[in-house]
């Protein structure tokens, strides 16, 4: 599913802010002025602004001012690595919208199905719950607006329904059994995100946390959770990092502190300018300091991410399973300018606590970096860690004297390889157009009684997908261009049931539900169960 502010799953590059020392850094930042720069810095600004000028007076067409500056400035950015970047400012509110962990709009889940904008949930307590929104509404219009059969993008929507708090949307919805359109007006408010997306006890001793990024408030969040296992007799810890992009460096070290002990070393920058070195230690006592701790990552697991894993690594606190993570290793800056817009500049990179730097190499071109992840696939980095080679060079030791290495990204202590026996097109189409979960959500509408009658516990544990079931999905795939392929659905069709159960129980309680089903086919957290007397050793030693 997509919320309102989450257009779809994909790796994203993260951004890595050390807002503790923002203040600091931009203080600095304005003050600095050296001089041996200062005369090429000035001849550059005159040169661009004479072009630009010549082009206004006597270019032969009339040109967008604004859209020639802001490709001299990526052209600029270009030369630098690829993390540096420009934000416009009529994006910059919804690039930082995930990272602040709140927003402003109307409170919904929804999808896009057939080139219609369904409401899959309004959130609780949220504004369009207020309003009277439901489950199945078909959103056809916006202030009066058609914006059914389009080609409405998630972007789009994100557009026509986030505003400013206290600003009114008028929505029409087309709900099921009525034949005429009803308008609704939504007054917009601050809807809250979450950034732990699931935390449960897997059996009487095992618990898991599942954090998707490294929001304003991942901390409190996962805090919340740890302490609410721990209620529930917590004394084994799966922490999963698995395509988690990262987001603010300083969260992921107040997480790191609820694991290590005082004093510990989790993360140090290095800059060309000395104002931007620094070093965070642990500085209070943890909830979680001495149990077996494991953490999930892949190569989706990037920055933030990087720095918890390494810290925990490093400091031979617990065991890393998973594939080598992405290998970002830079701190962005974020600079306001004066029009509105944002420059993220690279300051420093980050090591963890054995030395090692995390950033991987950048290549000879962007197009290098850009195919990197590619190019782990072909040279068979999922599938055998031993595909990997590392340099002496790069050689470091833990705590207690394990070998580590730098070079790119947190090779993990236990290696698990993707697992593709169940995968085909077949079910790539029906993910990647939608008929999965179309047909989830309208099962779910049918069978909304009986399925919560159930409950969820009961749900997961009793809920069978049948053959007839698997029919009607490939019939509805049928019609949206997903041809049958009777070969490819045999492969996948275990994998197809717990997809469908799954989503199934997020239409009814969101990834609480998700979740405990979804892992029943994820490989590395499969593994990650039958290592924790590995793990209970790191912490006797």
């Amino acid at each position: 599913m997509s919320k309102i502010n989450n257009s779809s799953f994909q790796i994203k590059l993260p951004l890595i802010i050390f807002s503790t020392l923002a203040a600091g850094i931009l203080i600095g930042a304005t003050m600095a002025n050296p001089e041996n720069s200062k005369g090429t810095v000035l001849e550059g600004i005159s040169r661009i602004k004479e072009i630009l000028l010549q082009i206004d007076q006597n270019y032969v067409e009339e040109v967008d001012t604004d859209a020639l500056v802001d490709s001299a400035i990526e052209g600029i950015l270009k030369e630098l690595d690829p993390h540096t970047s420009y934000i416009p400012a009529k994006d910059l509110e919804m690039v930082s919208a995930d990272l602040r962990g709140n927003y402003e709009g109307i409170g919904i889940e929804f999808n896009i199905f057939k080139d219609t904008l369904y409401v899959v949930a309004p959130l609780s307590g949220g504004p369009s719950e207020e309003a009277g929104l439901q489950s199945g509404d078909k959103i056809i219009s916006v202030n009066g607006e058609n914006i059914a059969g389009i080609g409405l993008t998630n972007r789009q929507v994100h557009e026509y329904l986030r505003g400013e708090k206290g600003s009114e949307v008028v929505v029409g919805i087309l709900r099921k059994n009525q034949n005429e359109i009803m308008d609704f007006t939504i007054t917009r408010d601050q809807i809250p995100q979450y950034s732990v997306d699931a935390s449960y006890m897997i059996d009487h001793q095992v618990g898991y946390i599942k954090v998707s990024r490294f929001s304003a408030t991942t901390y409190t969040e996962f805090l919340e959770a740890l302490t609410d296992l721990k209620e529930k007799g917590l004394k084994k810890l799966i922490l999963d990092l698995q395509d988690n992009p990262g987001g603010y460096m300083d969260r992921a070290i107040s997480m790191a502190d609820e694991f290590l002990s005082d004093n510990a070393l989790i993360v140090y920058t290095k800059g060309k300018e000395k104002r931007f070195n620094s070093e965070a230690k642990a500085i209070k006592k943890g909830i979680f300091e001495e149990n077996p701790l494991i953490v999930l990552i892949n190569e989706g697991s990037a920055s933030a991410s990087e720095i918890v894993s390494g810290a925990v690594q490093d400091n031979d606190r617990g065991l890393i399973v998973g594939r080598r993570s992405f290998g970002k290793g830079l701190v962005q800056m974020p600079i306001p300018l004066k029009d509105g817009s944002e420059l993220r500049l690279t300051i420093s990179k980050y090591y963890t606590p054995s030395g090692r730097s995390i950033q991987k190499p950048f290549g000879e071109s962007s197009e290098d970096y850009r195919k990197e992840m590619a190019n782990r696939f072909e040279h068979g980095e999922y599938f055998i860690a031993d595909s990997i080679h590392f340099d002496d060079s790069l050689k470091y030791t833990t705590q207690n004297g394990r070998t580590v290495y730098g070079g790119g990204g947190i090779m993990p202590d236990y290696f698990v390889a993707l697992d593709t026996a169940s995968h085909s097109d077949y079910l790539n189409k029906l993910l990647y157009s939608n008929s999965l979960r179309q047909y989830t959500f309208s099962y779910h509408e049918s069978n909304k009684k009986m399925l919560k009658n159930m409950g969820m516990d009961g749900y997961i544990e009793n809920f069978q997908v049948t053959d007839n079931m698997l029919k009607d999905l490939v019939k509805l795939a049928e019609s949206n261009d997903v041809k049958f392929n009777a070969k490819q659905f045999e492969k996948s069709k275990d994998l197809i049931k717990v997809y469908v159960k799954a989503y199934i129980a997020r239409n009814l309680w969101n990834n609480k539900g998700f979740y405990p089903i979804i892992n029943q086919q994820n490989e590395i957290f499969k593994e990650a169960l039958k290592l924790f007397d590995q793990a209970e050793t790191l912490t006797k030693k």
